[in-house]
């Protein structure tokens, strides 16, 4: 099992890339099975979860050809519309193949998804929408299985803001028949990224980035091209790597309107960011100032960065609170980081965070994708040298991020 060993104490720098969305290319690579014409993704990142999806599509017929960033899906033969278990478990993900197949093929079996052990996220609001759209479902050891004629459109209005929800009733609704409404919509750029797709390949969706998407379904959809837009939390990730550590980096190939909500935070902590069009710069002050945050749906604070803004405040002059409203079990990092010595007490779904001078090295364990970045954020600004395990969770959502972090500066290396 692969670790990474990092040597704290450099200062990051220099210019970097960010990939594609990890959380954009998982339901873009499900949209292919709407279509029996082939689907081609540019600008698709090599990660764990891409990976097995492309295997999990592969089981159920579909044609993947990749060279490099570029995916080319055909997805003209479904010869099986099932997600089992022994893929489904690793990746939540999987839950985005259900409304597709059963608008395609009319039905779908699919396993209850597995992921990371960050809290409850039950897939209720993806079955009551589909329920609403007239399928027929059941869920019987372990399974979900659904049948459906051809889904009709409906009124679908959500009980909590669900992203993969969001995404699996707008695909189902592209070959719906008549008008479908979702309320209290997902608002979030991978949203509004999946519907720019879905309308290339001849869908009619509107209103994907606010609260209220609508679908006019179509007979079929045909062959389209679409690039995915870059990684919002890869870039937050590299934006507080380089403020833990005093640096000053660039980040090109990205999106810094996607990313208010994080900039306003590390301005807060004293850094100085200016956006380009493509690109990002930070600047970090010698010391940051603590931050207290709350996480909340898109456009509000991502859960998704609410650990490594832990890892910053843990050497921050000051004391931050974090509320973390979306998961109830998402502080298993706080452990870890207490190894590397930081001051930590969590009380429900506050933690409160006392800045420390240093941190010392020590072996940690990864718990979740977003722990194995806020422990490598720790280990880059920890005195002596933090080995990070179990950083197969980080595989499964950033690209080569030892080899981008070396290229800023970093003393990090992979050990097999």
């Amino acid at each position: 099992m692969d670790r990474l060993v990092i040597e704290g104490g450099a200062r990051l720098s220099g210019e970097v890339a960010v990939s594609g969305a990890k959380n954009a290319a998982l339901p873009l690579m499900c949209a292919g099975l709407l279509a029996g014409e082939p689907l081609a993704l540019a600008n698709v990142p090599r990660l764990q979860d891409v990976a097995t999806m492309a295997r999990l599509l592969a089981e159920m017929g579909v044609r993947i050809e990749r060279d490099g960033s570029r995916m080319v899906l055909d997805c003209a033969a479904i010869e099986r519309p099932e997600a089992p278990y022994e893929r489904v478990k690793t990746m939540r993900a999987s839950i985005l193949t259900l409304g597709p197949l059963l608008a395609r093929c009319g039905e779908a079996r699919v396993s209850l998804p597995g992921g990371c052990a960050i809290g409850a996220r039950p897939i209720d609001q993806h079955l009551k929408g589909l329920l609403a759209m007239g399928a027929e479902l059941r869920v019987e050891h372990g399974t979900i299985q659904a049948r459906a004629r051809r889904l009709r459109g409906a009124r679908i209005l959500t009980d909590l803001v669900t992203v993969t929800g969001t995404e699996n009733l707008m695909m189902a609704a592209t070959l719906a028949e008549g008008e479908t409404v979702i309320e209290n919509a997902a608002r979030e750029p991978e949203v509004a990224d999946l519907a720019a797709c879905l309308n290339a390949m001849g869908a009619h969706v509107s209103g994907a980035g606010t609260d209220v998407v609508r679908i006019r379904g179509v007979e079929r959809l045909h062959a389209a091209e679409h690039r995915i837009m870059p990684d919002r939390i890869e870039a937050g990730t590299l934006l507080c790597a380089a403020a833990i550590t005093g640096g000053e980096v660039r980040l090109t190939a990205a999106a810094p309107g996607d990313l208010d909500a994080v900039i306003d935070k590390l301005m807060d902590a004293g850094c100085e960011i200016a956006g380009e069009r493509h690109a990002i710069r930070l600047r970090a002050p010698a010391r940051l100032a603590a931050v207290s945050l709350r996480t909340a749906p898109y456009p509000g604070f991502p859960t998704d960065m609410q650990a490594q803004f832990m890892a910053l405040d843990a050497v921050a002059e000051g004391t931050g609170v974090v509320r973390e409203t979306i998961f109830e079990n998402r502080y298993m990092h706080a452990q870890e980081l207490q190894r590397l010595g930081a001051d930590i007490r969590i009380d429900g779904n506050t933690a409160v965070v006392r800045g420390v001078a240093r941190l010392q090295g020590a072996v940690v364990m990864a718990t979740d994708l977003r722990a194995s970045a806020c422990l490598v954020l720790a280990g880059l600004v920890a005195h002596g040298e933090t080995t990070v395990d179990r950083i197969y969770h980080l595989d499964r959502g950033y690209e080569r991020v030892e080899e981008k972090l070396s290229q800023l500066g970093a003393r990090i290396r992979r050990v097999h």
